[in-house]
């Protein structure tokens, strides 16, 4: 007797059931998307002990006769494919045509479902994937979806699911990503008879975010520009510099409305944040890609959570792009905040109000110089200028660099230059330093407090980046020239990217078929061993893609130079010094953070203080 043999119908469908229902969190968004596509406006969940015990999906769609609801338990039954060209171009969230036999497949299934113009409506019970009844139904237009007793017939699959609470959340979270993804569609959520969220449908994206997550996220949101690509089209929100999370539950992304997980993705954002994030956080995220259908392939997974694109490499850098471009952007506003607070006068018109921009009262310690680090010959630290005239040095306080200076030889001085100044140039005002470490300011919002080791360290960072991006990257002669081999698509790779590598300061060069010979490195790294060093390097620019500058190499040792020639805690500076660093930092490409994500800035806002002292409740 042969060993080959067909499976049963049913097994069949339990097979494929496996792929598409994991978990009741699966049977919702199956259904869901479902309810999206048949154009619904408002859709309605019931779960009980998790949804292991009840599902229930109530939509107000358009509803399907009884033909089409008994033919839309047929596997691979669908409406929205007709030919194999279709699935070049798909445009619906559900289409494979499984979900609702395997659905019902593995639970005490329900149907009901009625057009809008239609006089009666179609009830149709299956259990176990076996049809059982077939009846007229009385329901309101649209359909709606009972899946009880989940896996009651496969006790195997049933032990594999988790903890209610634990079923619940997966699909509060699933409802989640489907009411970001459609915030014109309302959507409620009722757990074990209690109302867990009822959202209405709004007209933004942002009324969506602010009803799910609340205010004070939405306000450190920034809205991507999305003018990065012509084909692609990006839109949605991500936070503010220092805004982020131990893990990725607030990194969502969606390719033309379909909630998806993609690596590309996630590493595209990383880098479009680079340097604005600190090591092991991500960012919290609301991106929302719109492209070509036929540019992107979401039939690569049975659960649809995966998409593969066309051209990833257009997509990546699009990502990057658009992600730079908004942080940047976002600077010119975060700047605005640092505008003097509009005070009443003090005395009677014509009485000259006093400039209380630096305290003068407030003693200082005089300057001393602080070089920037030298990384290298051709990248050398800023000179000696000489002390201001006058100066008397009692002690050691670092300053800024000298290309940055504007110190004054005594504050009466500087009180001069002030009063020349136009009042609107006046952005903040200083009020004092606390624990020599945090300088204290006032803005029209309220208090700002800045770490002053850390806005140093921003400045002289990107100072030297754009050094040694002018003047070139320093490199060092190897003693004896080495080669070494790598795979072929890491050797296609090099091929394309040696001036990159070569702008970076790495001597390479091709010395065969899949081998490679190095003879120079950049002087300010210790490399023991060139092929590992070259490995790692080439691991490390993949990930970032073509948009990484040829500075990429050296900026993680720029970052821990400047760390140790910035200012630090317990380090005074002269109140020039302090204005001239805050004024350097808000000129800054990105001067929310330091080179290691940490905030260099944070505000405190009038409200906040009024809530404090009882002022507001």
């Amino acid at each position: 007797m042969g060993r080959i043999r067909l499976l049963p119908e049913t097994v069949a469908s339990q097979v494929a059931a496996g792929e598409v229902v994991e978990r009741p969190a699966s049977v919702v968004k199956e259904l869901v998307e479902n309810s999206l596509d048949a154009g619904a406006r408002e859709i309605d969940i019931v779960i009980r002990r998790g949804g292991i015990s009840l599902v229930r999906v109530i939509d107000d769609g358009c509803g399907m006769d009884r033909d089409d609801a008994l033919l839309s338990l047929e596997r691979h039954a669908t409406s929205k494919i007709r030919s194999a060209a279709d699935l070049q171009a798909v445009a619906t969230l559900g289409f494979r045509g499984e979900a609702l036999p395997s659905i019902a497949s593995v639970a005490r299934f329900r149907l009901t479902t009625r057009e809008a113009r239609a006089i009666a409506g179609t009830e149709i019970i299956v259990n176990g994937g076996k049809i059982e009844v077939v009846r007229d139904g009385g329901e309101a237009p649209g359909t709606q979806v009972e899946v009880r007793s989940l896996f009651y017939n496969l006790p195997a699959r049933r032990k594999f699911l988790r903890s209610e609470n634990t079923e619940s959340r997966n699909i509060e979270h699933q409802l989640h990503l489907q009411a970001i993804g459609h915030p014109q569609i309302g959507f409620s959520l009722m757990r074990d008879d209690r109302m867990l969220f009822q959202l209405p449908a709004t007209a933004t994206l942002s009324d969506r975010i602010r009803d799910l997550y609340g205010v004070e996220l939405l306000e450190r949101l920034v809205e991507l520009n999305g003018a990065a690509s012509p084909k692609i089209r990006i839109s949605g929100f991500i936070g503010q510099a220092g805004l982020s999370r131990q893990t990725r539950s607030q990194q969502l992304l969606f390719v033309n409305g379909r909630a998806i997980e993609s690596s590309l993705i996630t590493s595209a954002i990383r880098e479009g944040y680079h340097t604005a994030l600190m090591k092991g956080q991500y960012p919290v995220t609301f991106l929302f890609l719109e492209l070509d259908p036929a540019a992107v392939d979401v039939n690569v997974h049975p659960a649809k959570r995966e998409v593969r694109f066309r051209d990833p490499n257009a997509v990546r850098e699009a990502i990057v792009l658009c992600i730079q471009q908004t942080l940047e952007r976002a600077r010119v506003g975060w700047q605005e905040k640092f505008r003097a607070p509009v005070r009443p006068p003090a005395g009677p018109p014509g009485k000259r109000v006093p400039d209380l921009t630096l305290r003068p009262d407030v003693s200082a310690p005089v300057e001393s110089d602080r070089e920037l680090p030298s990384l290298a010959p051709t990248v050398a630290g800023v000179g000696d200028p000489g002390r201001a005239p006058g100066s008397k040095t009692v002690g050691q306080a670092p300053h800024l660099p000298d290309s940055r200076r504007n110190l004054a030889g005594d504050a009466p001085a500087l009180q001069q230059q002030q009063r020349a100044a136009k009042a609107p140039q006046q952005q903040f005002e200083i009020i004092g330093v606390l624990n020599k470490l945090y300088v204290l300011m006032e803005n029209a919002d309220g208090l700002v407090l800045v770490d002053q080791h850390a806005a140093h360290e921003r400045i002289l960072f990107e100072e030297l980046r754009c050094r040694m991006e002018e003047q070139g990257v320093p490199t060092q002669k190897l003693l004896l020239p080495q080669t070494f081999d790598v795979p072929p698509r890491d050797a296609d790779w090099i091929e394309r990217n040696l001036p990159i590598l070569q702008r970076m300061g790495i001597g390479i060069e091709s010395f065969g078929p899949g081998t490679f010979k190095i003879d120079s490195v950049p002087s300010f790294l210790n490399v023991s061993d060139p092929a590992q060093f070259m490995h790692k390097v080439i691991d490390d620019l993949k990930s970032a893609g073509n948009s990484a500058s040829a500075m990429r190499l050296g900026e993680e040792m720029i970052a821990k130079s400047v760390c140790r020639h910035a200012v630090k805690a317990n380090d005074p500076l002269r109140y020039p010094e302090v204005e001239k660093l805050i004024r350097d930092l808000l000129d800054c490409d990105l001067p929310y953070c330091c080179p290691h994500g940490r905030p260099t800035m944070i505000q405190i806002s009038l409200a906040e203080l009024e809530k404090k002292f009882g002022r507001r409740v």
